[in-house]
């Protein structure tokens, strides 16, 4: 049963059931409160409910203690459309599609929130965000459905013929970014202290830099023989490298490993502090962890390649020493779960390069690529594949990118097309479906290597076309492999439903469910089984595997990587 809901236009909400492709099936229903009309309906039928958008009206369910099994989100579908139709960034809120649909003048979305703690943020159980501007003749209800019937046909037309998948993990997606930062990872605030009292030292009482960080400012200056240099700035530990007769183009830390300087060390050092203090600090602590659990604000498709990113608190980017206050509830369980190598078996599985594909049924694809066609050299076979996904093109790569084509020339061909597309201006898609931004849009480079940029040859493109090439290139590889991911955590979930244990955080290609510890071995099962139902639903009968590592820990840094 499909049930469309939106806000009443004086106070509670409007309800419509409806068959699955949109007809009415029932009246208009008004409620005066949705969390009991969802629950009621959740208790009575399996119900999937068609809504503008999750991040809105899902929260303030969960705040009720109403969870629902399946939903359609109107704005993340439109937003997949919009891009599948070359017309990436256009407004995506019912009103918009509505009026575009008619050839009326398109309203623009309402400006992002500023971030905020989950639950923070609405005051009242069901106070409604301001709406966007409505055309003319517009009714949310009949507007939401009529979007929904259009949205039905542009998927059933879509190109790619798996765009369908796409959409229904895009909104399972939405559902479980949503229960995570209701849930929260748990955290314990008093490990998490004193971790920052052994790093850091004591905080200051003018709230400048602590004491470990103050008497390295220090040292650092001492080693350039100045006085009062402030390390966290690029430009003046430039300007003092330069005063001692060392030119470096930026402070970078891989710029700064090739530097033989006695303040080297201690720039590094600092570095790695400092962005402690700043991302993950007391004033971090105090912000974002109530009642034991961390509650970030997850925005699924935050990212332009399908990836998740946050809305304050850096989630995503939890230093390995900061995991050691992640910690269980006492007789719970952390299992905790990572794809490995997953980009590279993400293009074995969608190039159809059989020989790849056939590399890739091994537990460690290096060791088969190396065996196969590098005489043994793992790392050799290692900077080619990475080379070939990540515009590695010069150096020490050049050799190891002639011998992967000439041993995997279709793989090899399958990012090289879609660096050219790039080049070229072009779009590019990934195996489901989502289409990247043009070159006109504004869109962030989403290859997020360790160490300097990839080395490049002029070849007579200019610097704008090779970044996009590079791109392009990644595009169709990390989007595939956010949208494997997305499938399992929607897998996941659905197997999670009738137990206890919690889906807790999520990151690219790592996922954490928290449980008790009896449960701890059905739920390490039920994540593989996961894994593998997302392979099979992607990739149909692909002799590529995608391993998951999993790990039952108390402790998040206890995990095995």
């Amino acid at each position: 049963m499909l049930i469309a809901v939106v806000p009443g236009e004086s106070g509670g909400w409007r309800l419509r059931v409806l068959d699955e492709e949109g007809r009415p099936a029932g009246p208009v229903e008004s409620v005066p409160e949705l969390s009991a009309a969802v629950a009621d309906r959740e208790r009575a039928q399996a119900s999937r409910w068609l809504w503008s958008s999750t991040a809105e009206i899902y929260p303030p369910l969960l705040r009720a203690g109403v969870r629902v099994a399946r939903c359609h989100d109107a704005e993340l579908t439109e937003a997949l459309l919009l891009g599948c139709a070359g017309r990436w960034g256009e407004p995506r809120s019912v009103a918009a599609a509505w009026a575009r649909a008619r050839g009326l003048p398109v309203p623009e979305d309402p400006a992002p929130r500023p971030a905020a703690p989950p639950g923070d943020r609405q005051g009242a159980l069901f106070d409604a965000t301001p709406p966007p501007p409505a055309p003319a003749g517009f009714d949310p209800l009949a507007g939401l459905i009529e979007v929904y019937r259009l949205q039905r046909a542009a998927v059933a037309g879509a190109p790619a013929g798996r765009f369908r998948l796409l959409v229904a993990a895009e909104s399972a997606g939405a559902l479980v970014a949503a229960e995570m930062g209701h849930t929260g990872l748990p955290w314990r605030a008093d490990i998490h202290h004193a971790l920052l009292l052994d790093l850091l030292g004591e905080p200051s009482v003018l709230g400048g830099p602590p004491k470990r960080l103050a008497e390295l400012s220090a040292r650092i200056a001492e080693a350039f023989g100045v006085k009062g240099l402030h390390p966290e700035r690029p430009a003046e530990v430039v300007r003092a490298f330069a005063r001692a007769g060392v030119q470096v183009p930026n402070s970078r830390s891989w710029v700064l490993r090739r530097v033989d300087h006695p303040a080297v060390p201690l720039l590094l050092e600092f570095k790695e502090l400092y962005r402690i203090w700043t991302a993950h600090g007391w004033a971090w602590c105090d912000a974002w962890v109530r009642d034991g659990r961390f509650r970030p604000e997850y925005v699924p498709a935050g990212v332009v390649s399908g990836r998740w990113a946050t809305r304050g608190g850096g989630a995503l980017q939890i230093p390995k020493v900061v995991r050691r206050a992640v910690v269980a509830d006492r007789g719970w369980r952390f299992v905790v779960a990572d794809a490995g190598q997953l980009e590279p078996r993400v293009l074995a599985a969608v190039s159809g390069d059989a020989r790849f594909a056939a590399a890739g049924a091994a537990g460690d694809l290096y060791a088969a690529l190396a065996a196969d066609a590098f005489n043994g050299d793992r790392a050799r076979a290692k900077l080619a594949l990475l080379g070939a996904m990540y515009g590695q093109t010069g150096g020490a790569a050049v050799p190891a990118l002639a011998a992967l084509r000439g041993s995997y020339p279709t793989a090899f061909e399958y990012v090289e097309s879609a660096a050219r597309a790039g080049e070229g201006g072009g779009l590019v898609s990934s195996w489901l479906g989502r289409t990247c931004p043009p070159t006109s849009a504004s869109w962030h480079d989403p290859v997020t290597l360790e160490g300097p940029p990839p080395e490049e040859s002029a070849g007579g493109r200019s610097a704008a076309a090779r970044a996009r090439g590079r791109f392009t290139r990644n595009f169709v590889i990390q989007a595939t492999a956010a949208e494997w991911a997305l499938t399992l955590l929607a897998a996941l979930r659905r197997e999670l439903a009738p137990t206890p244990a919690e889906l807790v955080f999520f990151q690219h290609d790592e996922v954490i469910v928290h449980c008790p510890a009896e449960l701890a071995g059905a739920v390490s099962e039920a994540v593989r089984a996961a894994g593998e139902e997302a392979r099979r639903l992607l990739f149909g009968a692909t002799p590529v595997r995608f391993p998951l590592g999993v790990s039952s820990v108390e402790c998040y840094a206890d995990a095995v990587h």
